[in-house]
């Protein structure tokens, strides 16, 4: 028996090493990111927040744009600190109270599991248990789970993320009508200032066009109106159209709608509505109509390889921060950023889409840009004096086959 007791509590001691090591773990790691991740965002927001104040003070942008740009932009900032991973640093910091209750549980697992096996182990119970239906590898069917949510929501109805989880797997499974329930419940509870609402929107027209067996009629028509007069932009809506178009032979208006709707898509969403405007023009071309150029299509992307120029080596940190940049051709808004730091260099880089600092501007909407690339001594996107910098006057931003190349040769006066 003491052989016995001693392996218990060597597990014991195990289990809680295994306990503690990766909580410790994550939780240096999420807060190293979630932290990197959060100042970038600030600091891009402070240079263009700057640029605007510059550019209104030369007259070249009115207090009305100014306005506008600037509310965007603060938006878009709310956007990017919601998009943080849930384990936040302030949410998963392990204090005391929690380093305690992992140790009790870890203690408790063996008393536990001595002091119950008379009751769980019997076979009768084993048979009651195993009887009941479930899903793969012992989990609840998908059935169970959906009565599950159901009856949490009917308890606590003000849960618009637990609508918005119903209505998805509703429409995976092709229950559409009791999707568009339940993205209708969603609304009646996510605040019309959340910036996901349009996006629902968006989506509860779907559902209401597939449970209408994908006919369009009025009500469907009224829903998108209403969702574009939130969002000119939104994909779900947009695309709706776009197919209506479609299947009424109006090709060039599809190809209108579909190309508006790649403005605020991104990843396998674009990539569809990139499918549907090729087909549109397919069906332009076998007709003999003009074909409208889609420069959309082409992928937008731009390697560069950025170094320094050995004469200006000796008078930077390896630490300082290096910031790359694509604008506009004499414009000051960033189409794409990236923040790295001196040691990096030499580094090449491609510069793509999703590095956007909003859907509405992207490379893909520039023929040229061009590239710049700076050594912050401050920390900070905007020019010091002090500063090293270089730039490409206009690259474009398609049909690139080889890197760019950017030297850093200039001090900022």
């Amino acid at each position: 028996m003491i052989t016995l007791w001693i392996g218990i509590g060597v597990l014991t001691l195990i289990a809680i090493a295994f306990m503690f090591g990766p909580v410790v773990r994550h939780q240096r790691l999420v807060r190293t990111e979630a932290t990197e991740r959060r100042q970038q965002n600030v600091d891009i927001f402070r240079e263009r927040l700057a640029e605007l104040e510059n550019e209104r003070e030369q007259g070249t942008l009115g207090d009305e744009e100014f306005a506008t740009l600037k509310l965007e932009l603060e938006r878009n900032l709310l956007i990017d600190a919601d998009e943080q991973p849930v384990h936040m640093p302030g949410r998963t910091r392990v204090g005391q109270s929690q380093l305690v209750t992992i140790t009790l549980l870890a203690l408790m697992i063996p008393a536990a599991a001595l002091g119950l096996y008379n009751h769980l182990g019997r076979a009768d119970d084993l048979s009651v248990a195993l009887s009941a239906p479930q899903g793969p590898n012992g989990q609840p069917s998908l059935e169970q789970a959906i009565v599950s949510l159901e009856q949490e929501l009917a308890a606590e109805p003000d849960n618009p993320e637990g609508w918005y989880l119903l209505a998805n797997t509703y429409m995976n499974m092709g229950n559409y009508a009791a999707g568009r329930d339940a993205f209708a419940r969603t609304l009646d509870f996510l605040p019309e200032d959340a910036p996901q609402y349009a996006s629902v929107m968006g989506q509860m027209a779907q559902a209401m066009y597939f449970a209408n067996n994908a006919v369009m009629n009025d009500e469907v028509r009224r829903q998108i109106d209403a969702t574009l007069a939130v969002e000119p932009y939104e994909i779900a809506a947009l695309g709706l159209l776009g197919i209506d178009a479609f299947e009424q032979e109006q090709y060039a208006l599809a190809i209108e709608h579909w190309r508006t709707a790649l403005i605020n898509a991104d990843g396998a969403a674009a990539d569809s509505l990139r499918s549907g405007i090729q087909r549109a023009q397919a069906q332009l071309a076998s007709a003999g109509q003009p074909v409208p150029e889609v420069p959309e299509l082409k992928q937008a992307s731009i390697r560069v390889q950025v170094s320094l120029d050995p004469a200006l080596a000796v008078d930077v940190d390896p630490e300082q921060t290096l910031f790359v940049f694509a604008r506009p051709v004499g414009g000051r808004m960033p189409l794409a950023a990236v923040k790295r730091q001196v040691k990096d260099l030499p580094i090449e880089l491609e510069l793509t889409d999703e590095m956007a600092m909003t859907p509405q501007a992207r490379l893909s909407q520039h023929a040229e840009v061009e590239i710049s690339a700076r050594i912050s001594q401050s920390g900070q996107p905007q020019p010091q004096p002090g500063d090293l910098q270089g730039t490409l006057a206009s690259v474009a931003t398609r049909g690139q086959d080889e890197p760019v190349s950017l030297v850093i040769n200039q001090v900022v006066k």
